[in-house]
């Protein structure tokens, strides 16, 4: 069972309107993928991607619900809980990666995408939000790769969904792997279109969690859980899970269908 970490706030950047990045000294080391779980105290405990993981750690909230808002209150100086890391991490193959992700799906890839360019490999982005005002980590995708941005409404790059347009970069460039974050209804079209291209695939796949160590099951996903099998799962395994993009748990364990 991993140990519980009181750690300091260190910084705060306002990502977009509704989501922050915290970052914070932290006594292990992490691999792209990884996760772990927040404690806010007097609220919850919530899981979050590391998007840093290098020196200061660091996570990234959308505010959308009881806890995450009252996190979004909080300032430097002060004190949450930390476990982890928790679950499995990207494994980064190839020469030239095409990173797909949508809206704070990019917290999950970031480190992914800094890790594979610092290897040697040609990184190349499709980033997506429902607006330009809600991109995140554009000058850190910048810094490693190629960018290439879409947004629901066309205010800025493709005016479409990040998994249209990552198909349209799959019909110009040769691609060795894929690797994506976000919206799941996008991650099973980025999915269908590596499987159809026979390009392996790696997605990072979010859940209801209350453990984060396999014990209450919060978090099955198909015959497997995302917390200790996952939360990053490969394309033959999302190609035949029937929970993949159509059903979810909510917070009683109820399977629901994925609006």
């Amino acid at each position: 069972m991993s140990n519980l970490h009181i750690v300091k706030i260190e910084k705060i950047a306002v990502e977009c309107h509704h989501t922050k990045t915290f970052r914070f000294h932290a006594p292990f080391e992490a691999e792209p993928g990884q996760f772990i779980m927040v404690w806010v105290p007097r609220h919850d405990e919530v899981p979050m991607a590391l998007s840093y993981i290098d020196g200061l750690k660091g996570f990234t909230s959308h505010a959308q619900g009881e806890t995450t808002n009252a996190l979004a209150g909080f300032e430097v100086g002060d004190r949450l809980g930390i476990r982890g890391p928790l679950g499995n991490s990207f494994d980064i193959r190839g020469k030239r990666i095409l990173f797909v992700a949508g809206g704070t799906g990019m917290a999950s890839v970031a480190a992914a995408m800094e890790a594979a360019a610092k290897s040697g490999r040609k990184v190349v982005t499709a980033l997506g939000a429902k607006t330009k005002d809600e991109i995140i980590f554009v000058k850190r995708a910048e810094k490693v790769g190629e960018v290439h941005l879409a947004t629901d409404d066309g205010s800025e790059g493709y005016d479409g969904f990040a998994s249209a347009l990552a198909e349209r970069l799959l019909e110009s460039y040769k691609f060795d792997q894929i690797i994506t974050c976000g919206p799941e209804a996008m991650m099973k079209k980025v999915v269908g279109a590596a499987t159809k291209k026979r390009i392996p695939v790696q997605a990072s796949v979010e859940r209801y969690m209350k453990c984060g160590i396999g014990i209450c099951d919060a978090c099955a996903f198909g015959d497997r859980l995302v917390c200790v099998d996952g939360p990053v799962f490969d394309g033959e395994y999302l190609a035949v899970c029937e929970d993949f993009g159509r059903y979810r748990r909510d917070e009683s364990g109820r399977r629901v269908p994925i609006k």
